[in-house]
């Protein structure tokens, strides 16, 4: 499965939230989004990632930026995630793994050595104009947020995306 690249159109889609809410890419045009994929709610380097989010968050909204976490978790896992960790962004279900597919965060991986199928921790910057702006494939948590926040800040600054 091959990851799309920075100036492609980003891949529509729409998904729910814990609250059972829809969520369209398609619907942020004009704004800011991060779509990163993570492979489970409440593991150790998926809570370190979220909480970093956490932490960034009022920060990224001030420069009109929103995170959405999609991960293959159902609704009561991410409200019980959400509520454990204050998580005050969207958490998307992607039950059936076709959006991670779409972005190509599921595929291959090795962990500890031994190769499996599933999802690829990464990152998509969308656009104002619903392009990808900047991809992090096969992210490393630590640090993570504040590059992204960094990123958007020197984007938007040059008036990419708009």
């Amino acid at each position: 499965m091959t990851t799309i690249t920075a100036g492609e159109p980003a891949p529509d889609f729409a998904l729910t939230d814990d609250h059972g809410t829809v969520h369209r890419l398609s619907g942020r045009r004009g704004h800011w989004t991060l779509v990163f994929f993570y492979p489970e709610d409440d593991t150790p380097g998926c809570t370190i990632q979220a909480c970093a989010f956490r932490d960034e968050h009022e920060a990224l909204t001030g420069i009109d930026a929103e995170v959405w976490g999609v991960s293959p978790d159902d609704a009561a896992s991410h409200a019980r995630f959400r509520e454990k960790f204050g998580l005050p962004f969207v958490l998307l279900c992607d039950e059936d793994h076709a959006v991670a597919e779409a972005y190509g965060a599921w595929g291959k991986k090795v962990s500890y050595g031994k190769e499996s199928i599933g999802l690829i921790r990464s990152s998509f910057l969308v656009g104002p104009d619903l392009t990808i702006a900047h991809v992090w494939p096969r992210v490393r948590v630590e640090g993570h947020a504040v590059d992204v926040r960094a990123t958007i800040e020197r984007l938007a600054g040059a008036g990419s995306g708009a």
